[in-house]
């Protein structure tokens, strides 16, 4: 019996920076479980098309067709190159009959009202590259549109004292360092400047792999943007920490929360 070949280590040379980013900063089987854990809540049934925008790579809606036959979904993102990664890299590995249930959207998430869905979702704090109220009412009401009377809205924000000074921090990924850095934060208009990169064993490294000009919202702009758009029905699920300050990972419901050093949370709107 011939012995496998060890995998060849990461560099910067070799490694494919959308990989690691998936890798790093994704998690759509936890996505999955909230999504349909706060839409059986609400509507009283299990929801089968997902229309997930700022997709990139289109990770979680493979995955969300991979889990159900009757799932479908819906990737919009305003980047082609990364939705063509996603594509060769998520959506062929997956079969023929996944595939054929995923739509690749290329287009700005401000103009698909029309594209209806059960969810609609907005995950990895994505929607921050609306950096304008006026684009994030618009933004809102096309989606206020699309989940209809039915459906539902579901966004992943951050912020805390942390959250608005120059900071970095990292942690080890399976062959490689993950870095986040907050290169800038302006409190005149709340916009702020991160980058995530990547380093490697050898010692070579992928510095800002990734880069974003972001508006760092509120949640209560959020929140008042939804009710402006038409959304009735507006949760908070607050990620719980332990004795440390780490998040564990559960989110619970809540009105009243201390600041933290750093928060998530998801939020839930509907008609």
């Amino acid at each position: 019996m011939s012995e496998k070949t060890p995998p060849e280590e990461l560099t910067a040379g070799n490694a494919d920076r959308w990989e690691l980013y998936q890798q790093a900063v994704q998690n759509p089987a936890t996505d999955i479980e909230i999504i349909t854990a706060r839409f059986r809540e609400l509507r009283g049934r299990d929801p089968l098309v997902l229309r997930e925008d700022f997709a990139g790579t289109a990770l979680l809606s493979t995955e969300w067709a991979k889990g159900a036959e009757g799932r479908r979904a819906i990737a919009v993102d305003i980047d082609g190159a990364a939705l063509e990664w996603g594509r060769e890299h998520n959506l062929l590995p997956a079969g023929d009959e996944v595939a054929s249930r995923v739509e690749l959207v290329k287009a700005d998430v401000r103009e698909v009202g029309g594209i209806t869905a059960d969810v609609v979702s907005a995950m990895n704090f994505s929607f921050n590259a609306l950096t304008t109220r006026p684009d994030l009412l618009r933004y809102l009401s096309g989606v206020r549109t699309a989940i209809g009377s039915d459906g539902m809205l579901i966004l992943e924000m951050y912020g805390g004292t942390e959250a608005i000074v120059a900071a970095a921090e990292e942690r080890e990924g399976d062959g490689f360092t993950y870095h986040w850095e907050q290169e800038a934060y302006n409190p005149l208009t709340g916009r702020t400047r991160c980058h995530i990169g990547f380093a490697f064993p050898d010692g070579s490294d992928l510095k800002r792999a990734f880069s974003y000009e972001w508006r760092l919202w509120s949640l209560p702009e959020v929140r008042d943007c939804l009710a402006e758009s038409g959304f009735s029905h507006i949760s908070i699920f607050w990620e719980q920490v332990d004795e440390e300050g780490a998040g564990t990972g559960e989110y619970i419901e809540t009105n009243e929360e201390e600041n933290q050093e750093t928060w998530l949370v998801y939020i839930v709107a509907a008609r």
